[in-house]
């Protein structure tokens, strides 16, 4: 259990350093929001093809509150470990943003300023977030030797045909709640963010459960 979460702890941190460094590198190098859009979206699309490639095995590499519940809810993990899971990589997101502001020479602790509020912003995380559980759900039943680049693919894909830019994970979000950088959101738009996560994670999984069953 120990390595387990020490798995998710080390995955989701370098995720939140792939997602937000990447944002401020590109914001720094580019002019261009499309530009810099396209270098934050292949960043994290690359550094998740490398986290799950190497955590899966230890942990299933989750990185993710809403995957993790959607597991639970469809009993592939038990509910503590699955809770233990979500304060990990919770956790894990902060401190992963606060390392990337040490490394840009950036003040530690910032909150965002960058709105993302309203209906189609909510709405496109819900349809973000069923996708990446739909998808985990059919490559592990299916194509389990490419789950990696199933989610890796679809979230760089996801960035760019989602309205909301395709957070579909409260601790990303949580975490992005902590940086008033390119990648942030400000953190009276989060709880919505979320709440439309765990929607579409919770949908997700009875949609795919019900594909996949066999009679």
């Amino acid at each position: 259990m120990i390595k387990k979460l020490a798995a998710e702890a080390i995955g989701t941190a370098f995720l939140l350093v792939a997602v937000v460094g990447s944002g401020i590198m590109a914001e720094t190098l580019t002019g261009d929001d499309a530009l810099a859009l396209l270098a934050n979206a292949i960043a994290t699309g690359a550094a998740l093809y490398v986290l799950i490639t190497t955590l899966g095995p230890v942990s299933g590499a989750h990185f993710n509150p809403a995957v993790t519940l959607a597991m639970a809810i469809c009993r592939r993990i038990p509910a503590g470990e699955g809770l233990a899971y979500v304060a990990v990589q919770i956790i894990a997101g902060v401190l992963g943003v606060w390392l990337t502001h040490f490394m840009f020479e950036a003040d530690i602790v910032q909150l965002s300023m960058k709105a993302r509020a309203g209906w189609p912003q909510l709405g496109s995380e819900v349809l973000a977030t069923f996708g990446l559980v739909f998808f985990i759900f059919m490559a592990v039943r299916y194509r389990g030797e490419a789950v990696a680049a199933t989610v890796a693919l679809y979230i760089t894909g996801a960035y760019w045909f989602t309205a909301s830019t395709s957070f579909a994970n409260p601790a990303v979000t949580i975490a992005r709640s902590l940086t008033d950088t390119f990648s942030g959101i400000a953190p009276g738009d989060a709880p919505g963010f979320i709440a439309a996560q765990l929607a579409g994670a919770v949908i997700a999984a009875g949609v795919a459960s019900w594909l996949i069953r066999e009679n």
